[in-house]
């Protein structure tokens, strides 16, 4: 571990109980849910509806120079990943494999969100957040496992990122990238 609590090269990923752990040590006020394993938006709503917040999906891609991207949009948006690039800075995107995601992230397919942004050691990951995340009062994620589900102020979300050295880009993910019905 670092002197700041966070993983190093010698030490592994953060768990979920570490990572709420450290939600608290920083002053925190997250609210968590636990339910069976989710890998998908539509397994996990009927679980969600007892926590109130803006619920999300979270992509973790990559372009044609290796850099990632970690998307985190309203569940309800739809990701045009052939539009993306233009809006992000990025050239073609296509979805990290498992093995990269757990390498960089710590976490399996079903589980990705800014909170695995704690193991990223290499700084390889670059956020974007939907802005209609941070307009919202609480945004939930998964806690680096997809059996539980934490809430969180949008200010709590922006201070975990800072506390990481991780400064997100803000990107209206919205009728630009929604594809439309011809």
């Amino acid at each position: 571990m670092t002197s700041d609590g966070l993983p190093d090269d010698t030490t592994p990923h953060l768990t979920s109980e570490a990572l709420l752990q450290r939600l608290a040590d920083l002053g925190l006020a997250a609210e968590t849910i636990h339910h069976p394993p989710v890998h998908t938006v539509e397994e996990a709503m009927p679980f969600w509806a007892t926590l109130d917040a803006l619920h999300t999906k979270n992509l973790l891609l990559k372009d044609a120079k290796d850099q990632l991207w970690l998307i985190a949009a309203p569940t309800d948006r739809v990701i045009d990943l052939k539009s993306l690039p233009a809006r992000i800075g990025s050239k073609r995107v296509s979805f990290a494999k498992e093995e990269l995601l757990f390498a960089t992230l710590g976490v399996r397919q079903g589980a990705v969100s800014p909170f695995a942004l704690v193991n990223d050691r290499a700084k390889r990951v670059r956020l974007v957040l939907d802005a209609a995340l941070m307009a919202a009062p609480r945004v939930a994620f998964h806690p680096l496992a997809n059996t539980a589900t934490t809430a969180v102020t949008t200010d709590g979300l922006r201070a975990f990122l800072g506390s990481l050295g991780v400064e997100p880009h803000i990107v209206a993910l919205d009728a630009a990238l929604v594809e439309t019905a011809s």
